[in-house]
């Protein structure tokens, strides 16, 4: 069961693609429900986070964040109307990542959010995630996240 929910989230590959006669896309989708309710998905990207840093070193001087939009065809909580797909559910993305790409911590929005609001919360997620930032780090922003 671990390593179908793991090829799902890696590979970003359909849940039927990957489901095997011992392991249905159903019992995948679910468990995966039960994981992310329980908060797992956050304990792992804490401990990855934490043994990254301790052997390759975060470059927590140099961030940047940005928000894309994704589609969200079954709905959810945060979903929204899209305004770049004809109407279409949709789910916007706010990411913040270190100075090499890697990604500290995201938050989710309706699609039609603008990016701006969701910087705050963003950036105040990598102090849960890792703890306190340099004194003064460099923060790369588009022009969306900088407008009020």
């Amino acid at each position: 069961m671990f390593e179908h929910v793991l090829a799902a989230l890696v590979h970003g590959s359909g849940y039927e693609r990957i489901a095997t006669p011992g392991c249905s896309d159903r019992t995948i989708r679910r468990r995966l429900a039960q994981w992310a309710a329980a908060g797992v998905g956050e304990q792992v990207l804490r401990a990855a986070l934490a043994g990254y840093d301790q052997m390759i070193g975060l470059d927590l001087d140099d961030l940047s964040a940005d928000g894309a939009i994704t589609k969200a065809p079954c709905g959810g909580e945060v979903a929204g109307c899209n305004p770049v797909d004809r109407g279409k559910q949709g789910t916007k993305r706010s990411v913040v990542c270190d100075g090499a790409g890697i990604p500290l911590h995201l938050i989710s929005a309706r699609a039609n959010d603008h990016d701006s609001p969701l910087l705050k919360p963003t950036l105040i997620g990598i102090y849960d995630m890792i703890g306190p930032l340099t004194e003064r780090p460099c923060l790369h922003l588009d022009r969306a996240m900088t407008q009020a």
